[in-house]
This record gives C-alpha cells, structure tokens and sequence, in this order.
C-alpha cells in the first residue's frame, strides 16, 4: 500500500500523522511512505529522520494526496485539501464531523472511507484513539486557563495556587472523562481548588476514591453547575459524546453570572463545546471574551505540544494504520469491530448515527455497505 503524510495545514497546527519510527515499521512492512516536505519539522522530527528510515521526502500536498491509497492525518481537513478527496481514498485522521457539514458533504460526495480517531474503540468499548490526545489536552488546559487569569491576557489576576495568608484560585471542571480527570491533577498540583461536576454517580466515587478526597465532587443539574461556575476563576468544559455534537451544559445566563476576568477553557469545541457561549479560535487568533469572561477554544489545543502529542498519538494510532496498511480497509474493517466503530463515510453513505443525528440528516451502517 501506498501511505501518505501530508503536512498540516489547519492553523497553527504543528503535529504529524506518522513519527520516523512508524514509517520505517511501514517500510520494513513492505509499504511505500510518502511524507510531505517538512511535515515533520513542527514537531522535531526533520525530514532527513524519515529518509533514513526509507520513506520518501515529495515536495508538496498534491505529491502525497493523488498517489496514496491510504492518507494518514492528525486534524479533519480544511476547504483547500477538499480536491485532493476521490473515490476508494482511506482518509484515518481526526474528523469531528458533527458540526462540520460542509466537510461531510465533501466526503460523501467524493466516496471517501473517512474513519475518524475519535469513534474508533477497542474490545473495552473505550477510544483509545481519542484518549491520549484528551490526555494532552485536559492537562494543557490548565496551564492554559492558568495563563489568561493573568491581568496581560485579561483575567482576574488571580494565582492558581495562592500563597500563605492568600487563597488559592477556584477551578470548576465539567465533565469527569479524560480531560477531566487530566485536568484535576494538574490543577491540584498547582495548589487550587478544585471542583469537579459530573452526572455519572459511580464515576464521581471513582474520583473522590482517587484522589482521597481533595478533590470536590458536585452532581450536575442546572443549579450546582450555576452554582460551581459563578463562584470559578476558571472553568474547564470538558463533556464528550463520542462522534455527536457535546451538549451545553453552562448557558449563556450561567456565563453572564460569572466573576468578570473568570477565564473558560472549553476542551469539547471539536465537537461544538459544552459552554452556550463557546466558539472555535486557533492559536493565531486563541481568545476573547462575553459579558467580561475570558473564553479559550481552540479546536487543535494539543499542537502547542506537537513533539509530546505526536508521540501520544502515534502510539495508540500506529497499531491501526499497521493493521489497515497490511489488509486493506475494506478487510480492516470486516476483521475489527473496533475499526468499523471509526468509520463516519464510506462510498458515498454517512455511516455514523451521532454525526447525522447532529447534522439531521439519514444514515447507512457500515456493515451494509461492505462488498
């Protein structure tokens, strides 16, 4: 099989979808590599690393996407890769498709299998593919929120952790999964307090057990999470549905109530957010702010980290890009539950309930599409 890299296009996104260790895996496979020039270099791994290996350096996009049989990703693809889609390509990426219907057009007009990070789980039924990235991103969260509760970036002006004699800042995490529970270590870590809502009962004994009790566990409803936001210096939206729209858990009212200079980091904009108020930014562009309260939502939080989060998620992906690589999709996901689990568009059908339930429109089970 012919596996194409191309570089990242997306703002300010700096990761790869393949390490040099991966390819030469690839290669010693029996497999043809393509990586686009310097699609690497963001995240330290320079092209001479993968020609070293055996893959082969071409110029541009269009020298990865037209030969490839398989185009392997970090992030969805933006408006400007859409002529590279075709009938048969193998698209294995992130796509958070949800709210991006233009990009669901584009693949089922275009027949492309699309399997998506983010719905491929594992014989637990979990997203591995989702989970080191949430990992990333729910401690970077903090550091970031910590960071824009600086007066310079518009916030409180508050220090996470206190010093003797001054209390340390309120921090309010919605959602108890991965980036929840990666977010409450490094807040804790930093001396805050912290106050973590969720809806699963069990999950928050499971938390409270884990962290003997330092942590504030808080059932959600409307009132406790009015409640939790309007006393945080700053929240952190981190609610996942797999594949489907995240719900708004923090109205719009709820975010009026708020401590002017509050800072809102919301990790679940890839799928539309859990705060009403929530909006996508980049990194070029990272914040602003609604009735006095610091917003934070960027799509790709994980690419300021791009050496750390490429190794992160290489290691959960490669196993499937290997798997793919060696059977071909079709067989992939015959053979792998796991891997049909992924797949959102396959020739010309959305395959994914979630994402057309969010964007209400049919869809078609993998299974029935198959040859």
């Amino acid at each position: 099989m012919i596996i194409g890299v191309p570089r990242e296009v997306k703002d300010h996104e700096s990761r790869v979808g393949v390490t040099p260790a991966g390819a030469k895996a690839l290669v010693d496979a029996g497999h043809k590599v393509l990586i686009e020039r310097n699609a690497g270099a963001l995240s330290s791994f320079p092209d001479e690393e993968y020609l070293a290996v055996g893959a082969e350096i071409v110029p541009d996009a269009a020298s990865v996407w037209n030969p490839a049989n398989m185009v392997v990703k970090v992030k969805e693809p933006v408006e400007k890769e859409y002529p590279y889609f075709r009938p048969g390509l193998v698209l294995f990426t992130y796509l958070h498709l949800a709210p991006l219907r233009a990009l669901t057009d584009a693949l089922i007009a275009q027949k492309v299998t699309g399997i998506a990070y983010e719905t491929v789980r594992d014989q637990a039924g979990s997203l591995p593919l989702l989970t080191p990235m949430s990992e990333v991103a729910g401690r970077l969260s903090v550091q970031v929120g910590a960071a824009y509760l600086e007066k310079e970036h518009g916030g409180r002006g508050v220090l996470l952790g206190g010093v003797p004699g001054v209390p340390p800042g309120n921090v309010c995490i919605i959602g108890g999964g991965i980036v929840g529970i990666n977010a409450a270590k490094v807040a804790l870590g930093m001396g805050a307090r912290v106050t973590l809502v969720d809806l699963n009962l069990n999950r928050l004994r499971e938390l409270d057990d884990i962290f003997s009790g330092r942590l504030y566990t808080l059932y959600s409803n409307a009132y406790n999470v009015e409640r939790a936001v309007c006393e945080a210096d700053l929240v952190i939206g981190g609610v996942l549905i797999p594949g489907a729209a995240a719900p708004k858990i923090v109205t719009k009212s709820m975010v009026s109530k708020m401590r002017k200079g509050a800072v809102i980091v919301d990790v679940a904009i890839d799928q539309g957010g859990c705060i009403e108020t929530a909006r996508p930014t980049t990194h070029s562009d990272p914040s602003y702010v609604v009735d006095g309260v610091v917003h934070y939502c960027v799509t790709n939080m994980p690419a300021a980290v791009p050496n750390t989060s490429t190794l992160a998620l290489t290691n959960a992906t490669f196993p499937y890009v290997m798997k793919l690589a060696k059977l071909g999709a079709n067989a992939a996901i015959q053979s792998d539950p796991g891997i049909a689990e992924g797949v959102n568009t396959y020739n010309g059908s959305l395959t994914y309930k979630a994402v057309a339930t969010a964007q209400s429109r049919d869809f078609t089970p993998v299974a029935q599409l198959l040859p």
